[in-house]
């Protein structure tokens, strides 16, 4: 056990990432030494930051905390603490069945953990500066020293039958501009050149604070900022679209030709029965419209199988429209119930499991032989790309229409004496593919 070191362990998506970052640079300021999903911590404090978001999110979080639970039981760890979406939902039910947590906190009220274990060194916090770093400047990174991620706002007004985050995470609540564009300045004096622009509502950002859409002069003025490299929108919501957004990824080289948007499905039965506030026609037009205004734009998107009353129906609309929309990315996944949605509270889950399953399969089947066909027509063709890191005898790399760890990637075999910059560009031409990467050479630096 290490003495005044903290290992940090995040579950679920990047905007947990950044909260976890936001702290590690504030405990290290005040003398602790701390890890990041280290694969033997030894640390003598741990802080899980936990996902409530779905199922089997909620399961794997509640592993992890047990994991550790043991680990103190068995005197290999002083104290642990929990933090995040499934504390924030769970508190009272965690506390009482896993005693070995010293403290629980949520999704707003984990800066105290400054504040509790500062006072631990003797140190005080001050609060304005620690509700800064907490809502995302000044963070300690965990990713490449090439990429960061931002997060511009929390939390989501809309009303989507099935989603436990309003619940979770309350109200959208945009971050200011100015604080925003600062921590990009800051970044990209410390050598960061990509930047994955994230919230759950990211079409919605500005409406609390400006009283409008306000994503595209925000992006505008990213984009403006000397030395970015690469910007890439994620989680942007179909209802309402801004699409003067489009206007500036087309005008702007630095802001990816790359759009996160999840649909979830597209027949009128379930996009009324989901809340979508959005049809099935809107849909298809919003596609149309997105690949007119931003040509060989990679459209990355989300969809959901087996919400109750989904009917064998609304399933092969659901497959025709993928099969149409032609996505260069797609992720699926099964309905699950969450306690406290609308779904839930109004809906009863009546796709079983096995249906469910097999309505994945199939549809990930689809995606599959459309992504292998996608990443073959690139065959021949000349990329730019940024190189992530070396596994073995590839480096590993992405183009503009790969986000990091949920994409595609490129890989490039390194022959004797070859030499790239992690965190450097090149142009590359491919020479083959697979279902969901391709294989390249270096033509040289970009």
């Amino acid at each position: 056990m290490i003495r005044n070191q903290i290992d940090f362990i995040t579950m679920g998506c990047s905007k947990n990432l950044v909260d976890t970052e936001s702290l590690m640079r504030r405990f290290k300021r005040i003398g602790y030494t701390c890890t990041h999903d280290c694969d033997h911590p030894e640390g003598e404090i741990a802080i899980i930051n936990t996902c409530g978001f779905i199922g089997d999110a909620k399961e794997e979080s509640i592993e992890m905390i047990l994991r550790f639970a043991q680990a103190k039981d068995e005197g290999l760890l002083d104290k642990l603490f929990v933090m995040g979406c499934l504390s924030q939902r769970y508190r009272e039910e965690l506390s009482a069945e896993i005693p070995q947590v010293d403290k629980f906190y949520g999704k707003f009220d984990f800066k105290d953990l400054i504040d509790d274990l500062g006072a631990a060194k003797g140190f005080v916090c001050e609060k304005a500066t620690v509700s800064s770093c907490a809502d995302g400047s000044f963070k300690q990174k965990t990713t490449p020293a090439h990429y960061s991620y931002i997060k511009i706002s929390e939390g989501c007004d809309r009303h989507c039958a099935y989603c436990a985050i309003p619940i979770i995470t309350g109200k959208h609540k945009s971050r200011p501009m100015e604080d925003i564009i600062g921590e990009m300045e800051t970044l990209v004096k410390e050598g960061v050149k990509e930047f994955q622009i994230i919230a759950q509502e990211l079409t919605y950002y500005g409406v609390d604070l400006y009283g409008r859409q306000s994503i595209a002069e925000l992006v505008e003025r990213m984009a403006n900022v000397e030395g970015v490299e690469w910007i890439r929108l994620h989680y942007a919501y179909p209802n309402n679209f801004p699409f003067e957004l489009l206007d500036v990824i087309r005008n702007h080289d630095n802001v990816c030709n790359y759009l996160d948007i999840a649909l979830q499905h597209v027949s009128d039965h379930m996009l009324t029965a989901m809340r979508r506030n959005t049809s099935s026609q809107e849909t298809y037009k919003l596609i149309e419209k997105l690949r007119e205004a931003v040509p060989g734009i990679c459209i990355r998107t989300t969809l959901m199988v087996g919400f109750p009353g989904e009917t064998d129906e609304d399933f092969d609309e659901l497959v025709k429209f993928v099969k149409w929309a032609r996505f260069e990315r797609m992720g699926a996944f099964a309905y699950s119930e969450e306690e406290g949605t609308y779904s839930a509270e109004h809906y009863k889950d009546d796709v079983p499991y096995d249906v469910k399953q097999c309505r994945l399969d199939r549809l990930m089947r689809v995606q599959e032989r459309i992504s292998a066909e996608l990443e073959a027509e690139k065959i021949g063709k000349e990329l730019k790309v940024i190189v992530d890191r070396r596994e073995g005898d590839y480096y590993i790399a992405r183009s503009e229409y790969s986000s990091p760890e949920v994409d595609p990637e490129v890989l490039i075999e390194a022959h004797d004496g070859m030499e790239l910059e992690i965190g450097g560009f090149y142009i590359v031409e491919i020479t083959g593919s697979v279902e969901f990467d391709v294989y390249a050479t270096v033509l040289g630096r970009a």
